[in-house]
């Protein structure tokens, strides 16, 4: 069934290319297709077009495609084009006629729009929750190893005392800006697009603020035109927001990748959390932490691609936005699963305790030794000569009495102070 049929069989290539993975990809839509066809139905009571009646037995079997939904009943035959066209036909094969009249004064494009703005919506709010997880426990890590110090690196060369408090509060503070773009990509999806039909409204007298309302928007997409060319455009938003996230999560798995090596070694996990070599016996490898790099990676060059496919369409439906779906949908989900994977192992992670008593790190005191010097009485650029000749001859002697107390510094974390910025 198509919902374009027009009493004629199109080739089967044609199908299979057109069609794609919708089927699968929808199955993921359903239940959300479900809730605008309900808001539908009731706004199409309301104003006359359906009676009490076909009203409300439309909703009883919309709530029963819901519950196969639920339960994991629900399929979409190859001989059904999407999610849309399955749901009507099990209306109109219930209800007959009144099946036939939930398309009333909509088109799939503001169906499919509808659809997916509601999805987006929930899974920006887990995503929001997740991070706000992650985010939790690495302000708990830092406030647990704040004392301890690390070697900080500028080109891969040690430069100052840093700490495990500084290491997991910079990351925490990160997904704070993070979810500014979740956030604002949750403003652009929380918009009603529904009535907007195939981009240039309806003559049928349907109320749209009474779908925004009943199906939990916070406001309406008034232009029709606008609620079209919304398609594409939130799904980018979205993916702007999950690159941003994604973008933290590569850095710090990073990181934990050099940490964990043998030549580092200032951090490690239980071995359950590692895996082994098929050779070698002594490897504890980080694939955990390897394949949250490079799923973050891939993900961040979502936005682009969503980029590359709308950015020369006019206004107007296309085929072309039909790809962007199967673009975000497996983003979500992997953005998801890399969220829960970073919390669930970073919570066994165990610090090394007096990394910086190797003298190989004593090169790091170098500027703390300085402004020892300046604080005294030095000039700085007398100062700084003073210990580049000390460390030229080899006779330089760290004073390793740190005193950082400004904010944000290895001595002054400001733990509540970034909390206090993750709004709730």
């Amino acid at each position: 069934m198509k919902l374009w049929d027009k009493g004629y069989s199109t080739d089967k290539k044609i199908d299979q290319f057109t069609v794609g993975n919708d089927r699968e990809l929808d199955l993921v839509l359903a239940k959300y297709d479900i809730q605008a066809s309900s808001a539908h139905a009731k706004m199409l009571g309301k104003i006359g077009l359906l009676t009490a009646e076909e009203t409300q037995a439309l909703l009883r079997e919309l709530e029963n495609i819901a519950l196969s939904i639920k339960e994991g009943n629900f399929i979409i035959e190859d001989s059904f084009e999407d999610v849309h066209s399955k749901i009507e036909y099990i209306l109109t094969e219930k209800l007959g006629d009144t099946g036939k009249k939930i398309h009333t004064a909509r088109s799939r494009n503001d169906q499919v729009l509808a659809a997916m703005q509601l999805y987006l919506k929930e899974e920006l709010s887990e995503i929001k929750h997740l991070t706000k997880e992650l985010f939790n426990l690495l302000l708990r890590l830092a406030d647990k190893h704040k004392e301890q110090l690390l070697p900080g690196y500028t080109h891969f060369q040690i430069a100052m005392p840093s700490s495990f408090g500084l290491w997991f509060s910079a990351y925490a503070e990160s997904l704070v800006d993070d979810l500014h773009f979740v956030g604002a990509a949750y403003k652009i999806a929380d918009q009603n697009p529904l009535g907007s039909a195939a981009g240039y409204g309806s003559s049928f007298p349907i109320d749209r603020s009474y779908t925004t309302s009943e199906m939990g928007f916070a406001d309406l997409k008034y232009n029709v035109i606008a609620a079209q060319m919304g398609r594409g455009k939130v799904e980018k938003a979205v993916a702007i927001g999950i690159s941003g996230i994604a973008d933290t999560l590569s850095k710090l798995a990073m990181d934990i990748c050099l940490y964990m090596s043998q030549n580092f070694n200032f951090i490690s996990f239980p071995d359950a959390l590692t895996t082994g070599s098929s050779i070698m016996p002594h490897k504890k490898n980080p694939d955990v932490f390897e394949l949250i790099r490079a799923k973050c990676n891939s993900l961040q060059a979502i936005p682009n691609q969503i980029t590359l496919i709308t950015s020369n369409l006019p206004s107007g439906y296309h085929r072309d936005l039909q790809i962007v779906k199967g673009l975000i949908i497996p983003a979500i989900q992997e953005i998801k699963s890399c969220l829960e994977m970073m919390t669930f192992t970073l919570k066994d992670i165990n610090v090394n305790a007096n990394i910086l008593d190797d003298p190989k790190y004593d090169y790091l005191f170098s500027v703390d030794t300085l402004n020892h010097l300046v604080l005294n009485g030095m000039p700085f650029r007398e100062a700084y000569k003073q210990i580049g000749s000390e460390i030229e001859a080899g006779n330089f002697k760290p004073e390793k009495h740190l005193n950082h107390t400004h904010e944000g510094s290895l001595g002054n974390l400001c733990l509540d102070k970034i909390k206090a910025k993750m709004k709730p």
